[in-house]
């Protein structure tokens, strides 16, 4: 409910997030980290502990990295670099991945055990005095006036919980309260897969190879990829003539597991669950001052691995953008670019899954030879290149700019005798990247405003601020024929030049997109 013309109450905290999952954890801790208080209302009291997701891409994990648990990540991890997929007769349909790191300077895909890196993410929130976290909380009532949120609940004693801050975000899953109370409507893209989900945690170490195995034999579609170090995960279609409730069965869990060679006797079955695979996504994903992301945001069948990923992403764009609003220096407008970006995205992600899915759900065995034929014509024995996420669109970027919207790339660099991954040397923000050895000359005004917002300019090379020890800008401004890269603080390409007077237009452009007045000449 909205109730225009109020007067500013005081505020309890900057920003409200409602649901303590990947997503709201990684919001919160950005935020925070970024000076805001932060209260996070979750409703179940204490973390899920079962597995659910189990994959995260390179520019995931550069996003997790920011959020401060990047040394610890390997713990919880492990590098998947090829995912084969077969048909029923073993033979291999496609067969993709990348050895080494990515462009942000981590693996291509790792696997991980959701509730680990939960704890690692619920361990560096914990670190930080901006956030107040409450669990056990249920929202039931969100009141919106001209200057903030209401955010009204009860807790497990039924005793009420009111919140008041200046924005709130509902990060709280496929059946989002928060998405309920403000009405927001669901397109839905009707794809719909029943599935049985196992997880199980090995009793002896095991190398699969693949390590990452799609099996699309029309007698069962089946998954098999790793749950994170010492676990693994099996997913298997139902069938069109089985019944959900038979399916659901531990004794029939084991029995799908037994050509794998895991039986009780040397795994543990930590979960079997049915889970309807589906795609849709909120029509709207900003109402006042009240956003949504992640899951309560999209939800995307799992056959590209990119459903907390998208998430994640949600909450790294719209993190930036909540940090310059709330600090002045962005007008309120900027945040209707969070869903004119994200949108767009989540819904290609959807579809890219869904496709993956048309190829795989296939149990009609005519169909499925069809298919193999049509497939296997392309197989070449090479290890197939993962191809870039679609770029952002729209938005805050230079839109003359080729490479707006892409990744920027993270290598290893040395300044002032530290070595290691650019954000952890330098810090991730407003970063803008030269090898070109002209210095920059900013208009005192632009240059304090700049600095404002976190912004940092970085002359790259030999004689420059930073040593670009692996080479990897010198490569990638050599690629796209430019000297100056201006990158977001979620990693995007805001925008490039070729010449230092280029690069001030950018820093101009930015500025007045950001909603503030352009400096004077």
């Amino acid at each position: 409910m909205t109730v225009p013309g109020g007067t500013t109450p005081p505020f309890d905290c900057d920003v409200v997030v409602v649901g303590y999952g990947p997503v709201g954890n990684a919001l919160a801790i950005l935020l925070a980290q970024r000076g805001h208080s932060v209260t996070v209302l979750e409703r179940w009291p204490a973390p899920y502990a079962l597995p659910r997701a189990v994959h995260f891409d390179h520019e995931v994990g550069r996003i997790l990295q920011m959020c401060g648990i990047g040394p610890a990540l390997a713990s919880v991890t492990e590098p998947a670099e090829i995912y084969e997929w077969r048909n029923a007769a073993g033979a291999t349909l496609f067969r993709f991945g990348r050895v080494g790191a990515g462009a942000s300077g981590w693996p291509e895909s790792s696997m991980f055990n959701q509730p680990a890196l939960e704890a690692l993410l619920d361990e560096r929130a914990g670190e930080l005095p901006g956030i107040d976290l409450r669990r056990g909380v249920a929202v039931t009532e969100l009141h919106q006036t001209d200057d903030g949120v209401t955010v009204i609940g009860a807790d497990e004693t039924d005793a009420p919980v009111e919140v008041r801050c200046r924005y709130a975000v509902g990060c709280d899953g496929a059946n989002s309260t928060v998405r309920g109370l403000l009405g927001v409507p669901v397109e839905d893209l009707g794809f719909f897969y029943d599935w049985l989900i196992v997880d199980v945690v090995l009793a002896e170490p095991r190398v699969f190879d693949p390590i990452n195995l799609q099996i699309c034999d029309p007698a069962r579609p089946t998954t098999a990829v790793s749950g994170g170090p010492g676990r693994r995960r099996w997913e298997f279609m139902s069938l069109p003539d089985e019944q959900i409730g038979d399916l659901n069965d531990e004794r029939v869990a084991w029995d799908l597991l037994e050509p794998w060679d895991v039986r009780p006797d040397n795994a543990t079955l930590e979960r079997h669950a049915v889970y309807t695979f589906g795609a849709r996504y909120a029509e709207q994903w900003r109402v006042g001052r009240v956003l949504l992301a992640g899951d309560a945001a999209h939800q995307m069948p799992p056959f590209a691995g990119q459903g907390m990923c998208t998430g994640i992403r949600d909450a790294a764009n719209l993190a930036w953008k909540l940090d310059l609003v709330l600090d002045g220096h962005a007008g309120d407008s900027v945040l209707d670019s969070y869903t004119e970006e994200r949108m767009p995205h989540a819904r290609g992600m959807i579809e890219f899954s869904m496709e993956l899915g048309k190829v795989i759900c296939v149990p009609d065995p005519a169909e499925a030879a069809a298919r193999d034929e049509a497939m296997s014509g392309a197989v070449t024995g090479e290890v197939a290149e993962i191809p870039p996420l679609p770029p952002l669109a729209g938005g805050v970027f230079d839109h003359g700019t080729a490479v707006a919207g892409h990744v920027f790339p993270q290598g290893s660099v040395a300044r002032g005798g530290i070595e290691g991954l650019l954000d952890d040397v330098v810090g991730a923000g407003w970063r803008l990247v030269t090898v070109d050895a002209t210095p920059i000359e900013l208009d005192p005004a632009l240059e304090a405003w700049f600095a404002g917002i976190g912004g940092e300019v970085l002359p790259m090379g030999p004689d420059g601020d930073v040593d670009d020890t692996a080479g990897t800008y010198t490569r990638w401004f050599d690629d796209h024929g430019v000297t100056w890269a201006l990158q977001r603080p979620d990693f995007g390409v805001y925008g490039t030049a070729t010449s230092a007077r280029e690069a001030v237009g950018l820093l101009a452009h930015l500025r007045e997109q950001l909603g503030v007045a352009p400096v004077a000449p």
